[in-house]
């Protein structure tokens, strides 16, 4: 063994010391980085806004607003009659909920040369990060809607063993983590308010940031031990009492002076509504060279176009429960 390593060290005395290496000056340009052909695919969100609420389409020439009446239910009477004597009697009151639906839209424009050149098929990519933009921002025309409600409730402060209520977002810090307590509360209040459930289940839309202080608890019991997977809702992870959880990335977070403040809406029947108008929904439009104003056939374009609104039905049937938790310091308003 040691007459081999003597003979190896001997040989290096005639090695070139001008070996040509990958790593030689002026050979730069014969090392190229391998390219894989596999493109990898954006991870996409949740979307699950628009999955609670009931759906009201205008019909083809029934102009843009949608108009949705309901009536006031009656006070109780409890006041006994006048024998003989006719009461005065009650009347109906209706309220109305209007919303006008509006037209979005987005496209990308390529070149002739570019689809002909690129090592991917730009086209293809385009259209598909057009129908990634276009989920997206629909879900989220709705979210805003029904995250801007009149009933909201904030997770309470818990420091040392010290519960301290919070009535505004201002006050919310890192120790006002969403509870199983603040969620019963929650399922309470809309109970009181004569919500009906959802499928047998009130259901609140949260933030995985948000659910983390949640899935740890004892109270909280995981999907596969009540339902079978074509029984759940998209995103749904568990629930505690009565409300179902359904995550997704898109639950709204806004900033509160550098305190990221997690909006979880729990929801009953009916609490709100989706709005397309007929003829008018998503579409997908591609265009090939040549298309429009393209004389000399340079142009191709991907792209959405859709008309949509949401509006908020009952307000008593929702609550916004604001909070904050262990990722407030990091998180991103959405």
């Amino acid at each position: 063994m040691e007459e081999n390593r003597k003979w190896m060290l001997e040989l290096q005395r005639f090695a070139n010391p001008n070996t040509n290496t990958t790593g030689s000056q002026g050979l730069s340009n014969e090392n190229k980085t391998y390219y894989h052909d596999t493109l990898i695919d954006n991870a996409e969100p949740y979307l699950v806004h628009d999955q609670f609420g009931t759906e009201i389409n205008i019909p083809e020439h029934g102009g843009k607003t949608v108009e949705v009446r309901y009536f006031d239910v009656l006070a109780k009477n409890t006041t006994a009659l006048t024998e003989g004597v006719t009461p005065d009697g009650n009347t109906l009151t209706m309220g109305v909920k209007i919303a006008s639906i509006a037209q979005y839209g987005d496209y990308i424009t390529m070149s002739d040369v570019l689809n002909m050149t690129a090592i991917d098929p730009i086209l293809v990519q385009a259209t598909k990060a057009m129908g990634s933009q276009a989920g997206r921002s629909l879900d989220t025309i709705t979210r805003d809607v029904i995250t801007a409600g009149t009933n909201v409730m904030y997770a309470p402060k818990v420091s040392g063993g010290t519960v301290t209520p919070i009535t505004a977002r201002a006050n919310l810090d890192a120790d006002c983590k969403l509870t199983p307590d603040v969620i019963l509360k929650a399922a309470a209040q809309l109970e009181a308010n004569l919500a009906e459930p959802i499928n047998g289940s009130y259901v609140a839309i949260i933030h995985p940031l948000a659910a983390y202080d949640l899935i740890r608890s004892s109270e909280f019991i995981e999907w596969h031990k009540y339902a079978q997977p074509g029984e759940l809702y998209k995103g749904e992870i568990g629930m505690i009492g009565n409300v179902r959880f359904v995550k997704s990335t898109e639950a709204k977070i806004v900033d509160n002076n550098g305190v990221a403040v997690f909006i979880t809406m729990v929801l009953g029947r009916d609490a709100y509504a989706t709005t397309y108008a007929t003829g008018l929904g998503l579409e997908h439009i591609v265009k090939p060279l040549g298309s429009g104003d393209d004389p000399l056939n340079q142009r191709c374009t991907a792209g959405w176009k859709a008309t949509k609104t949401a509006i908020r039905l009952k307000e008593q049937n929702m609550i916004r429960i604001e909070s904050a938790g262990a990722f407030s310091a990091t998180a991103q308003a959405n």
